[in-house]
């Protein structure tokens, strides 16, 4: 019985190393590396200065406390507007180190 558990045990032991180990190179992510695979350039441009349709504001450059107050405004629906609903679902994968990271990031793009 004990070589059965071993192949299982060695797999939950990968599964569980590489769960923390990606956790860490999450966290480790920086803002541009957050603003591109959470899927804000989908809407905002790669360089965050030209968006797909005009009505999609430009990112780069603005204040970085402004940026963090309206994404989680969006965050808690509190934020209303015409393109507030998909907003509200951009802003709800995002903690609040993301937003911080990814307001910082934005901020500094010119």
């Amino acid at each position: 019985m004990t070589s059965h558990l071993k192949p299982g045990f060695a797999i939950l032991a990968a599964a569980l190393l590489g769960a923390t180990f990606g956790a860490g190179s999450a966290a480790a992510q920086s803002g541009k590396d957050l603003y591109a695979s959470k899927g804000c350039l989908a809407c905002h441009g790669a360089d965050a200065k030209k968006t797909i349709l005009p009505l999609y504001p430009k990112l780069a450059g603005q204040n970085a406390p402004y940026l963090v107050f309206a994404l989680k405004a969006y965050k808690t629906q509190d934020r209303k507007g015409d393109q507030a609903a998909l907003m509200w679902g951009m802003a709800a994968q995002l903690t609040d180190s993301e937003i911080q990271k990814i307001a910082e990031f934005l901020s500094k793009a010119e």
